[in-house]
C-alpha cells in the first residue's frame, strides 16, 4: 500500500493522516522503494516474476534499465502461455492477440509498465506482460502482432517485496513479516 501518491496532496490529513497514526500506535514501519525494487536484477519486481514464471531473463533494457525479456523455457501458444501466467499468479491476465501464436521471446515489466510496451516491441518479442493495460496498448497490440497479457498491477508487484523482505531479515536478523492483501487492479 502505497501512502504517498504522485500527483497527490502533500498535506497529512483524512486517511493519509489515519494510514499514518496506524502505523505509529502499532509501532510499525512502512518502507517503500518502488521504482529501485522494480529494478533490481536479483529481488526487484521484475527479477522475481521471471522466477514465478520460470522466465529466463536475457536482456535489461530501458532508462533505467526497468524493462526485462528472455525466453520461455519452451514455446507455447499464446492460449497456453496466458494460462501459465494465470496459475502462477492466481490472476486471469487480460490478454490481446492472437491465442494460437507461438510465444519463445518476452519482454516484461511490472504494475503500470504499459507504456514500456513500445521498447519491447522494438525488442523482436513475441509477447509482453505488465500489469495495466491503457486504450492504445490494445491497438498497439493488434497492429503490431506482439500480444499483450495485463495481469494485475499488484498480481506482478508482490514478489519483490517478499524477496526483499526475506533477504533482511536473513541479513540483520530481523522479523518479516508479509502481508498480501489483494488487489484486483
Amino acid at each position: 500500500m502505497d501512502i504517498f501518491w504522485r500527483n497527490e496532496d502533500v498535506r497529512i490529513i483524512g486517511i493519509k493522516q489515519q494510514r499514518i497514526k496506524f502505523l505509529i500506535q502499532n509501532e510499525m514501519n512502512l518502507m517503500a522503494y518502488h521504482l529501485p525494487l522494480d529494478a533490481h536484477t536479483e529481488l526487484g519486481n521484475n527479477a522475481q516474476l521471471a522466477k514465478i514464471l520460470g522466465l529466463n531473463i536475457t536482456r535489461w533494457t530501458g532508462e533505467p534499465a526497468i524493462i526485462a525479456s528472455g525466453t520461455l523455457k519452451r514455446k507455447l501458444n499464446l492460449n497456453d502461455f496466458a494460462q501459465h501466467v494465470e496459475s502462477k499468479l492466481n490472476r486471469r491476465p487480460l490478454l490481446i492477440g492472437d491465442k494460437n501464436k507461438i510465444i519463445k521471446h518476452v519482454a516484461w515489466c511490472t504494475g503500470a509498465a504499459q507504456n514500456y510496451f513500445d521498447e519491447a516491441i522494438a525488442l523482436g518479442v513475441d509477447a509482453y506482460i505488465s500489469g495495466e493495460v491503457s486504450e492504445q496498448t490494445y491497438h498497439l497490440a493488434k497492429e503490431t502482432g506482439v500480444a499483450y497479457l495485463a495481469c494485475g498491477h499488484h498480481a506482478t508487484e508482490r514478489y519483490g517485496i517478499q524477496a526483499l523482505g526475506e533477504h533482511l531479515a536473513k541479513r540483520f536478523l530481523i522479523e518479516h513479516i508479509f502481508i498480501d492483501i489483494d488487489n484486483p487492479i
